[in-house]
């Protein structure tokens, strides 16, 4: 990936106000004759991981829209800063980090959600079996690994410090490094860490192995909730809202197709798809995979999944209060699933002005 730059400018998103239901329905939008639009989406992968997105391809659910690789992250900020500048489509990110970079005026509209927490989708803060920490206060001056800064895993530590009554001094004592997924059990167990965030699949292989314990969890700290959500650049979402309502849809499509399948059967659809895509990487971890967590229906977007975060921020400093609307960040305009998962008319939401 080339360097980042700032994100220019936020664009007038789109003017759904006054929309009719037929205009929703037959993907008018305001945008250029459906033959104009773009079918290939560019966008950043997770190594041994199979997206959503990638999922919904497979079965079918994206219709005439096809996914373009053109590499892979580990980090949730920078895949949606790629999208804000237009180097990839689409980019996925903890809600938190959508906030932050909607602050800076980048031109971004969060369209579904595609991962959360629940019993069985959730990330946990791990130590050594023998380590002496116990508590939040023996997080002071320790290295916590994770995937990546000023997002899910910093948002999480911070909560379960403030909650065990830190002040903000000795919060920032707590050092929070960047260690690739990965790596992170590797560098737990040689000590380079004293904790380390795991989840699903890889928390799942450590624990597996032995010799690590949980300190704390973020299902134990909000429980069921979802967390992150795709963004496309509101010009795309202009021009292109038809291939938008596709995309979005099937991936609604998609989350609940995994909501009702058999977990054997879900995580023989993600091998089988590794095995095709040919990204050398092995299938093994796969068989790990529980849940996407995703806890809305479709995986729909509210604003209380976005508001925590507002808050969050603007605590700690990184935004001013009121800055950020969460009703400005999303819309589900785009999400044309229903029960029977066909598309049907989507009310306007946010960003629509309803």
């Amino acid at each position: 990936m080339s360097t980042l730059i700032t994100p220019p400018s936020r664009r007038q998103f789109l003017t759904l106000l006054g929309l009719s239901a037929v205009a929703v329905s037959c993907g008018s939008g305001g945008g250029g004759a459906a033959k104009d639009q773009t079918k290939t989406l560019r966008y950043q992968g997770w190594a041994g991981s199979v997206i959503l997105p990638e999922l919904a391809e497979d079965l079918g659910f994206l219709e005439d829209v096809k996914l373009k690789w053109v590499g892979n992250t580990i980090s949730g900020p920078q895949d949606i800063q790629s999208a804000a500048t237009g180097q990839v489509d689409f980019g996925g990110a903890f809600n938190g980090a959508v906030v932050k970079l909607a602050a800076r005026k980048a031109p971004i509209t969060a369209v579904i959600s595609y991962y959360g927490v629940d019993k069985a989708a959730y990330n946990g803060f791990y130590v050594l079996k023998d380590s002496p920490i116990r508590s939040a206060r023996d997080l002071i001056g320790k290295k916590v690994g994770m995937n990546t800064l000023g997002a899910h895993s910093e948002a999480m530590l911070d909560i379960y410090l403030q909650r065990h009554g830190l002040s903000q001094a000795d919060i920032k004592k707590a050092e929070p490094l960047v260690v690739p997924p990965v790596n992170t059990e590797q560098s737990l167990r040689q000590k380079q860490i004293q904790v380390g965030v795991l989840g699903d699949i890889l928390r799942d292989k450590a624990l597996q192995t032995g010799g690590i314990r949980p300190l704390f969890t973020d299902y134990q700290l909000l429980g069921d909730f979802s967390a992150g959500t795709y963004v496309l650049n509101d010009r795309f979402l202009k021009e292109n809202p038809d291939t938008a309502r596709t995309f979005a849809t099937g991936i609604a499509r998609a989350i609940e197709w995994a909501r009702a399948t058999p977990r054997d059967e879900v995580i023989a659809r993600q091998v089988e798809i590794v095995k095709k895509r040919g990204r050398n990487e092995g299938t093994a971890p796969l068989k790990y995979w529980k849940s996407f967590g995703v806890a809305e229906t479709a995986g729909r977007i509210t604003d209380k999944e976005f508001q925590l975060w507002i808050d969050w921020l603007a605590e700690r400093g990184d935004i001013e209060k009121d800055q950020v609307k969460a009703s400005d960040l999303y819309t589900n305009e785009f999400n044309a699933y229903s029960r029977k998962g066909k598309p049907h008319v989507a009310e306007p939401t946010s960003k629509s002005g309803s």
